[in-house]
Parts: structure tokens; C-alpha cells; sequence
């Protein structure tokens, strides 16, 4: 199990390549990640090619629905970011699971 530090450090890594993309111009939504092992749930906002205002709360019912959600266990997120894991196959195999509007959906595959 990775350390909600490790965790911060992949999707800002992952987030912020993600934001850079011109793909991602003009994009400006909220997100979450569900670290499912951990319990814990990163908030934040991708906007003007950054990612921005990340924080950790836990998983509770009042948390704020996001315009893309991202569940996954903390060390499939490192894998990720370090490259041992696909996202493809790893959404493919239902160890990801992006939710968002279709519109979002579109632009992610872009991205992805």
C-alpha cells in the first residue's frame, strides 16, 4: 500500500501532464481520486493548464460530486505515474474507474 504522500506526488505528476496537454486548453473541471485502500479522497480542479488546489479529505457521504472522478487503490495510482501500469488495460480490467460527463469523456480520451 502506497503512503498518501506517494499518492500526492503521482497525481500531481500524472495531473499536471495531463493539464499541459494543449489537448486540455481550456478545460476547467473539478476532480476527485478515491484511494479506495486508504479510504482517503484527493479534491481538486484542473484549469488554465494546471492542476490546482489539491487536497486530501476522507471518503465520507458529503463529499462534493466532481465533474471526473478517478477510483483506484493507492499503489495502482504509483503505477500509473511510474509507468508499470497502462491506464487502457487498468480501466479495461475495471482496476481504474474514470466517471465523468460524455462531453469530458471525449476530451479525456484525447488525453489518455
Amino acid at each position: 500500500m502506497a503512503t498518501m504522500e506517494q499518492c500526492m506526488k503521482a497525481l500531481q505528476g500524472i495531473l499536471g501532464d495531463l493539464a499541459a496537454n494543449p489537448a486540455a486548453e481550456g478545460l476547467d473541471r473539478s476532480l476527485s481520486c478515491r484511494l479506495t485502500d486508504l479510504d482517503e479522497v484527493v479534491l481538486g480542479r484542473l484549469s488554465a493548464g494546471a492542476v490546482r488546489d489539491l487536497h486530501v479529505q476522507p471518503h465520507g457521504p458529503a463529499l462534493p460530486k466532481a465533474d471526473i472522478r478517478l477510483t483506484m487503490a493507492s499503489d495502482d495510482l504509483v503505477a500509473l505515474t511510474d509507468g508499470r501500469l497502462a491506464f487502457g488495460p487498468a480501466w479495461a480490467s475495471g482496476r481504474v474507474k474514470l466517471e465523468a460527463g460524455l462531453r469530458d469523456l471525449l476530451r479525456l480520451r484525447k488525453l489518455l
